[in-house]
């Protein structure tokens, strides 16, 4: 057996222990992973439950799922659906595929350059929803470190509240003393304030103190003075956040009337102590990567240098692409692929940045990085196996936006190189105006051209950049409608309704409607009582005229948002106020109740009663849009095959869009085989069944198609043509079955048509079709028809002879541009857009061709004139009005225009044949002069 004072002399040599000197077990990652999970599962009976994928389920204030409690919102905020298996956790536990990138918790900037952060980690965690709290969580926690992975308690040390006396909260002495109890010694346990040890979810929301276990990687020594000092040789390791407060939009602080445990562990850091690891990439979660990419490069090993030892930045580009490839692997297998906004813009950004290490400094070939995809997939897919289920997929995606980058990457370094030539020293400044347009045009991630600047020793004009960047994202700002800015009830609302006894609002009424024939939909009237009314985050029992409130009664009618379907909309009147009307401006639902957001047109109480007037053709027209998309989920399938996956949707009375995941746009026979498909359902007129069955029931049935949601139990089920009992009795497969909240036509027929009025791929993988039904399918199939006899008649002119003339050929060439227009903006079937946009492409190169030539004819006979005049020269310049192309191998278009446009103090741009140019002089001659010395020079005549 080794002796302390033998391991503190060893220590100081580098590289001779990797495990042994700390006392640990040899522990793989996975190891790790599946002894945090049994740990709690097993021992103190927690439920473990799947990683949540990392696009947030129905959370815009999220770019991407950023910690373990993420999907476990709802039960924090007190708005989880009474019914859902979610409401009813207590004791959880799981492992959480989080990515931080883009957003609050950013640390994109931060990879590479040392060697502990990451872009995507795993978060193991556990929690505790009004169950345990903070003594059972901190013996837990001191179990499994010391007992389960056998730390060495004296590397250990805990952080606790310290109070904040202007928020009025007074120090955590209730942890202190348990983690006294539990035995760790008084000089280990340290005080933080606000910053460092009171977790908050948001501006507002539930929060508390926490509790912090700290790692020293030496040992030996008393480092408490080391802790939170950003000391990488002092980490912290676990998080024990104890919930008890809700922070008020006025930043005060009121008690919850549930205590939770939230704890977060990220599996790297921890995996790094447990293996002897000062380094994560130097875990097994990174060395397959590391050498996967030293087989593929054309540089040294892996050698974990940072900073200036870091010679040509080798060693960063390696942790760039490890870390980058696992975040792109994660996120494209959980349906984010790049893209242009949101989180699909910022997984560009970080597939580009991948890109450029991998190919510039580890000078990998091109595809190197889509081949590291199969090592992630076996270095995680223990945990996740969806990462070995998508590995083509995912290869596939990444190769075609590389190549798309790299093309991209030659181009922006030669405009970079041009600009800092013409600036003539090197340490310029580089334009922003330039340094936006990489950005904007060629997709640049702006720290990327920062860095290239800098490896040119050059610098960026910040200042204008920021500014650049301010005015475009004032401009790019969304308008949020009155409408659509609506006050939810906070958790302490929620507890209130609870503690009042308000039963949940019953929303049944909104499915109880019936077809009377053939075709005419009644909606039963609904009668309910005022059960609470809200101003802001206050119950109130009255409010008055003008008053914007929340109404919950005892019963609705009303749709609430859910399920991509918008909200109903209609009115009230009250009892004995029948010509007053209060109009329902949204709806949503929290925890079981239905909050209908109104502006009081009279005075309104609780206990009065109310009539509810639903707005039937907006209801009639979004159940037609919602019974219409399952229809074409069905056809999509059927004509694509069964990979399809539904990504999401949304259905309002005007159209429905369906987002689903396929590898390429759909091609013209496609897209008329999905409408012909959802066609011949509509034409039979087949009924549409719903009936609630147990969850665990539902998910056994053939055919059923589900996305990424938190379901009710029991859940209702939607088909069609075959009833949910035939379903389940017979098990025939084929057949539109989904879990679905929405409200739908019982028969088929009532939709009429269905047109796909638009498609194309959001991103590389993922597929948005946009579709109407009813009259304005009619109208857009008309309007294809239309516009398809004028493209005819363009067609049959262009047939015969030649136009003669210039102008007569410039009045076709403008028409077959006006066609192109109509073609391009009018809803029309997609699959008779693009013939025509074939067709239409054709006819404009003819027309075009038809001008340049008669063009040239003109340009030439008027050239003939000038050298009659000008016998004698060797070189000629003057202007002729044309817009046919120049071509002189010996001076190239482009050139001469920005040579002498910039004489004028203007700006030009072309090719070498043709070029275009503006600029300003009171004496055109003088240009006309400067030209000619210009085109002299460079053909030496």
């Amino acid at each position: 057996m080794l002796k302390p004072g033998l391991l503190r002399s060893v220590r100081a040599l580098p590289g001779l222990f990797s495990r042994s000197y700390c006392g640990v077990p040899d522990f793989s990652s996975q190891r790790v992973r599946r002894t945090f999970v049994d740990f709690f599962q097993q021992e103190h009976g927690h439920r473990p439950v799947p990683s949540a994928p990392v696009r947030p389920r129905g959370d815009p204030s999220l770019l991407f799922v950023n910690a373990g409690m993420n999907q476990f919102k709802p039960i924090l905020l007190g708005t989880a659906d009474p019914r859902s298996e979610m409401a009813a956790y207590r004791r959880v536990v799981n492992s959480q595929k989080c990515v931080r990138a883009g957003g609050k918790h950013n640390d994109l900037e931060d990879v590479g350059r040392d060697v502990s952060h990451h872009t995507f980690f795993e978060m193991l965690g556990n929690w505790s929803f009004g169950d345990y709290f903070k003594e059972e969580a901190c013996s837990m926690a001191w179990s499994l470190l010391t007992e389960h992975y056998g730390i060495r308690p004296d590397r250990l040390y805990v952080s606790y509240f310290a109070g904040d006396a202007a928020s009025g909260l007074p120090a955590d002495e209730e942890t202190r003393q348990i983690w006294l109890d539990i035995g760790v010694p008084a000089e280990r346990l340290l005080p933080f304030g606000l910053q460092e040890n009171f977790w908050e979810m948001g501006d507002s929301g539930p929060c508390g103190p926490c509790t912090e276990i700290h790692y020293d990687h030496l040992g030996g020594r008393n480092a408490a003075m080391l802790v939170n000092t950003d000391c990488p040789d002092v980490v912290e390791i676990w998080n024990l956040v104890f919930m008890q407060y809700n922070r008020e939009a006025d930043r005060s602080l009121r008690p919850l009337p549930q205590l939770s445990v939230d704890t977060g562990m990220g599996l790297e850091r921890l995996v790094s102590v447990l293996q002897g690891k000062r380094s994560n990439y130097d875990t097994d979660l990174f060395s397959p990567l590391m050498a996967a990419m030293q087989q593929r490069s054309r540089v040294g090993a892996y050698r974990g240098r940072t900073g200036g030892a870091d010679d040509g930045r080798v060693d960063m580009a390696y942790r760039v692409v490890a870390d980058h490839v696992r975040t792109l692997t994660v996120c494209i297998a959980d349906g984010v692929h790049p893209g242009m906004s949101g989180p699909e813009l910022v997984l560009r950004r970080i597939l580009r940045r991948a890109v450029r290490f991998s190919v510039e400094v580890l000078q990998a070939p091109q595809g190197a990085l889509a081949s590291l995809v199969p090592t992630v997939a076996h270095i995680l897919g223990d945990a996740y196996p969806e990462l070995h289920r998508e590995t083509d997929r995912i290869m596939e995606i990444i190769d075609e936006n590389e190549a798309q980058f790299l093309s991209s990457l030659q181009q922006g370094r030669r405009l970079m190189d041009r600009t800092l030539q013409r600036a003539g020293r090197e340490d310029a400044v580089f334009p922003a105006a330039v340094a936006w347009s990489l950005h904007r045009n060629l997709g640049f991630p702006l720290d990327l051209v920062e860095l290239m600047l800098e490896e040119r020793g050059a610098r960026l004009d910040r200042t204008e950049l920021d500014r650049l960047t301010d005015s475009h994202k004032r401009g790019s700002e969304l308008q949020v409608s009155q409408s659509q800015v609506m006050d939810g009830l906070d958790v302490l609302s929620l507890a209130a309704l609870q503690r009042l006894g308000v039963p949940h609002t019953d929303d049944r009424p909104k499915y109880r409607f019936s077809l009377e024939e053939p075709d005419r939909y009644v909606f039963p009237a609904c009668r309910a009582t005022v059960q609470a009314l809200y101003c802001g985050q206050t119950l109130v029992s009255e409010v008055s005229e003008g008053q914007r409130c929340g109404v919950v009664l005892d019963r609705t009618c009303f749709y609430a948002e859910a399920g991509g379907q918008s909200h109903d909309q209609g009115y009230f009147t009250r009892d004995g106020l029948q010509d007053v009307l209060f109009p329902v401006e949204a709806v949503l639902q929290a925890g079981g109740y239905v909050i209908h957001q109104v502006t009081a047109a009279d005075t309104l109480k609780t206990g009065e009663q109310v009539h509810l007037h639903l707005d039937q053709a907006q209801r009639l027209a979004c159940m037609v849009k919602h019974t219409a998309t399952h229809l074409l989920n069905l056809a999509l399938r059927r004509v694509l095959g069964g990979g399809v996956q539904q990504r999401g949707s949304h259905v309002a009375a005007d159209r429905l869009r369906f987002d689903f995941s396929h590898k390429d746009s759909l091609s013209v026979c496609e897209l008329q085989q999905v409408e012909r498909c959802v066609g011949d359902i509509i034409t039979q007129n087949q009924p549409v069944y719903s009936q609630e069955l147990p969850l665990q029931t539902a998910r056994s049935l053939p055919g059923l198609r589900t996305i990424d949601e938190v379901y009710p139990d029991p859940v209702r089920v939607v088909s069609v043509a075959v009833s949910v009992a035939e379903l389940l009795e017979v098990q025939t497969d084929g057949a539109s079955v989904e879990l679905c909240c929405g409200t739908h036509l019982l028969k088929t027929g009532a939709i009429q048509d269905l047109v796909i009025v638009s498609e194309r791929q959001m991103v590389k993988g993922i597929s948005r079709i946009v579709a109407v039904t009813g009259d304005q399918a009619r109208q857009a199939r008309e309007a294809g028809q239309a516009l398809a006899q004028d493209v005819d008649s363009l067609s049959v002119r262009l047939s015969g002879s030649a136009p003669s003339c210039l102008d007569a050929a410039q009045r076709l060439a403008k028409e077959a541009g006006v066609l192109t227009d109509a073609v391009d903006n009018t809803p029309v079937p997609q699959w008779q857009r693009k013939e025509l946009q074939s067709r239409l492409k054709t006819l404009q190169r003819t027309t075009n061709t038809a001008v340049r030539r008669l063009e040239g004819r003109e340009a030439a006979v008027k050239a003939q004139a000038l050298l009659q005049r000008n016998r004698q020269k060797m070189l000629l310049v003057d202007t002729v009005d044309s817009d046919s192309l120049s071509d002189s191998a010996s001076l190239s278009a482009s050139d001469w225009a920005v040579a002498v446009c910039r004489q004028l103090g203007g700006s030009a741009g072309g090719s070498p044949t043709v070029a275009k140019g503006t600029g300003s002089s009171g004496d055109i001659t003088e240009a006309l002069r400067w030209a000619e010395e210009y085109a002299r020079r460079k053909t030496q005549l």
